[in-house]
């Protein structure tokens, strides 16, 4: 059983994953009745003996409530091991939840009682509180999976009938994550800018507050919401990584305090600061998930946690091979046309593409940026008789067939706009600043998401469409919702709540549509988003030795079967700079493959190795979407680094050396997690010139040999060209 009550009382838990466990408790101050709900411990697997003794371990100074109430003590102790700590009392930290009654501040809450529910696979319990006064009423939800070793956490707030006050909620996290006392903390996390996304940071934690925020509506560029902590100590195969991660595609803050005289705790929710949000009598606020996960095998074991849990429990379909993709943006721009797309549609089926995109530029008079995004029918120049003989087209090559879209934009030269001016975010009286020469519709009307549900509705049946790549390219400004009874900052959260429940609708009515979501490159990725759509963009620089940095970082915490990945021209578009389409392919090869590019400028002998390589994808392509993955070698993009994949018998290896003269770094490449007494068969790659380590073809090695001494890739030699890359397959044999 994952959820294991641990006394009579019915107030201390333990949640137990299959590699960690989890235990909280009610503690009650017996002179005020207040309660808090304290994490007792958090790390590997305990049985509920050890568990029990965890939970009694003799608190510090303060660290129960009513300890040093007298004291002159200017610190509280306890306030970093909350669950929730509430904006009241003894606290001065961070507070994960602050609400105002009738401009009363302060929150005293007691605990009312607890409940388990079984959900499936999970276990499920709900811990109430309620202020003493107020009419509040706080619910702490906690889900716990059999198969995953990620813990969900949420919160409901609610302002109970029966009082008329104004209560208006300033922070309501999703939770607080106590992490274990250390000598010191070390922290991972991602950061970047539009073309530059997901470049992974790692330093020591600073005493303090770090905090990392979206203000623009989606989950922005510039860092993405989770956090990696451990005592400085891990490495990417051993040692103890707590990480922790927010599932919200909108706006969100995540805080990580260390306390000078010890404790450091991640807390995260929607919003950011300064927004507020009017809790009317009834009313409930529910805040999206928090989720935690523990690993005991460092940081690469901590991204295969992630990895299990995205595709186990957060993708709609997790467990299906993603489809080979061509898009048509790079190679056409705004350019579209049936004669022309279809001629790409053709050479695409011809290279072994599975579904065909048509991108931006097929609707209203959409000739560039600055104009038509609301005006959602074919352009009437490039398709006087519509799309249907166009996407027919595709479909009668066994293609499957997408769309971009961008319901959330709307340009201001648009027939929608000029109908519909008060549909979009804004505020009365104020500006309304141009991002891309657009603004955004306000999705927490009701009449703007009908119109979007109505009319993706009606695209997705009479198009037969297997796929929608939905971008957003405008973050919020001057965000307000100025219909009469709408809160203004209620538009941060409902908004993004009605998109994804378009996305929810449109799936439901159309069971086999896919979604890939994008917001002006990878500006909008999550495990909120993702619970709607299958995969998303991870960046609009292509660039192949640009995109391994990126992707490395995505990697930390998302599967490759998330990861949608170009082959593209070169010289690249971003960069300028020249590559070999060999070292496209194979970098693209470790996400979903995709090709964007214009083939009308491909020779034939790079169709035919492109045509190659597709069908190489195709034949690892399972074991690299949904194997167990390891970063080997040194720092992408920049060395020799590879990626393996194992699943079942079938072991992938990907081999990437961006510069040839490199004298720096490991020659030998020493693969992981192979059975070390099995034998293992080389299927594809490796060379037959007879030097040491390396693999002809057909050879068998132990797995022992292969972990302990390692392979040389032709690849890593230290002399040679620049951009040189290997796929390496090996399968375990049973004879």
């Amino acid at each position: 059983m994952s959820l294991v009550p641990l006394d009579q009382d019915g107030r201390l838990w333990a949640f137990n994953t299959p590699h960690s466990s989890y235990v909280v408790g009610v503690v009650v101050d017996p002179a005020t009745d207040e309660a808090v709900v304290l994490q007792k411990y958090w790390g590997a697997n305990l049985p509920p003996a050890a568990a029990r003794e965890a939970a009694a371990m003799p608190a510090g100074p303060g660290n129960t409530p009513g300890a040093g109430r007298h004291e002159t003590s200017f610190s509280r102790p306890a306030e970093i091991e909350e669950v929730l700590p509430v904006d009241g009392g003894l606290r001065w930290g961070v507070p994960a939840l602050q609400v105002a009654v009738d401009q009363v501040r302060s929150l005293e809450l007691r605990f009312v009682g607890a409940s388990a529910v079984r959900e499936g696979g999970a276990d499920r319990l709900d811990i109430t509180l309620e202020d003493h006064a107020f009419p509040i009423e706080v619910v702490l939800h906690t889900r716990v999976y059999a198969d995953s070793d990620a813990i969900a956490r949420w919160v409901t707030v609610r302002h109970r009938a029966g009082k008329n006050t104004a209560v208006e909620v300033s922070r309501l996290d999703s939770g607080s994550w106590f992490i274990p006392d250390a000598e010191d903390y070390r922290y991972r996390a991602v950061c970047g800018a539009w073309a530059e996304e997901g470049q992974l940071q790692q330093g020591l934690l600073p005493v303090g507050e770090l905090t990392f925020t979206s203000r623009q509506g989606i989950t922005g560029h510039h860092a993405n919401p989770w956090i990696m902590i451990d005592a400085a100590d891990a490495g990417e195969e051993h040692g103890e990584v707590w990480s922790v991660a927010l599932a919200w595609g909108g706006s969100w803050r995540m805080t990580t305090t260390r306390r000078p005289e010890g404790g450091t705790a991640v807390t995260a929710g929607f919003g950011h600061d300064g927004v507020r949000w009017t809790l009317p009598t009834g009313a409930e606020l529910v805040t999206p998930a928090i989720l935690g996960l523990y690993s005991a095998n460092g940081f690469g074991g901590t991204s295969r946690g992630w990895h299990d849990h995205v595709r186990r429990h957060i993708l709609p379909a997790g467990d299906e091979d993603r489809p080979v993709l061509y898009n048509s943006w790079e190679a056409t721009g705004f350019a579209v046309t049936e004669p022309e797309q279809l001629a790409f549609a053709r050479s695409a089926s011809a290279l072994g593409a599975e579904l065909f995109v048509v991108d931006d530029g097929w609707f209203g008079r959409r000739d560039d940026e600055r104009s038509s995004l609301g005006d959602w029918w074919p352009h009437r120049e490039r398709f006087p008789d519509g799309l249907r003989g166009l996407f027919d087209g595709i479909l009668a090559l066994g293609m499957r067939a997408g769309l971009w879209v961008e319901p959330e934009g709307v340009s201001p030269d648009s027939e929608l706009y000029r109908a519909h001016p008060d549909w979009v975010i804004h505020l009365e009286n104020r500006r309304r600043d141009r991002k891309r020469h657009q603004l955004v519709l306000n999705f927490a009307r009701a009449d703007v998401h009908d119109w979007a549900l109505e009319w993706l509705d009606r695209l997705v049946a009479n198009l037969r469409l297997d796929y929608l790549k939905w971008d957003m390219n405008r973050p919020f400004t001057q965000a307000g919702s100025p219909e009469p009874g709408r809160s203004h900052d209620g538009v941060w959260i409902e908004h993004t709540r009605q998109v994804l429940h378009v996305m929810a609708t449109l799936r439901a009515r159309h069971p086999g549509l896919r979604i890939e979501a994008c917001a002006g490159g990878g500006g909008r990725l999550d495990l909120g988003i993702l619970h709607h759509t299958d995969l998303a963009w991870p960046s609009d620089n292509t660039d192949p030795v640009d995109r391994q940095t990126t992707q490395h970082g995505v990697s930390q915490l998302y599967p490759a079967n998330v990861m949608s990945a170009w082959v593209t021209d070169s010289p690249n578009a971003n960069t300028g700079r020249s590559t070999p389409l060999r070292y496209r392919f194979h970098v693209a090869m470790a996400g979903v493959l995709g090709i964007g590019a214009d083939m009308s400028r491909w020779s034939p002998e790079e169709l035919d190795e492109a045509r190659t390589l597709v069908e190489q994808y195709k034949t690892v392509r399972h074991t690299i979407q949904h194997g167990r993955q390891y970063r080997l070698g040194g720092r992408p993009g920049a060395e020799r680094s590879a990626l393996q994949y194992v699943l079942g018998d079938e072991v992938v290896v990907l081999v990437y050396n961006p510069r040839g003269n490199a004298k720096s770094g490991p020659r030998w490449l020493r693969l992981t997690a192979l059975d070390p007494g099995a034998r293992y068969e080389v299927a594809a790659g490796g060379d037959t010139d007879g030097v040491p380590g390396r693999l002809p073809a057909r050879s068998r090695w132990h797995g022992g040999t292969l972990m302990a001494v390692g392979i040389r890739p032709v690849a890593w030699e230290p002399i040679g060209a620049d951009y040189r890359s290997d796929l390496i397959v090996l399968r375990r044999t049973r004879a």
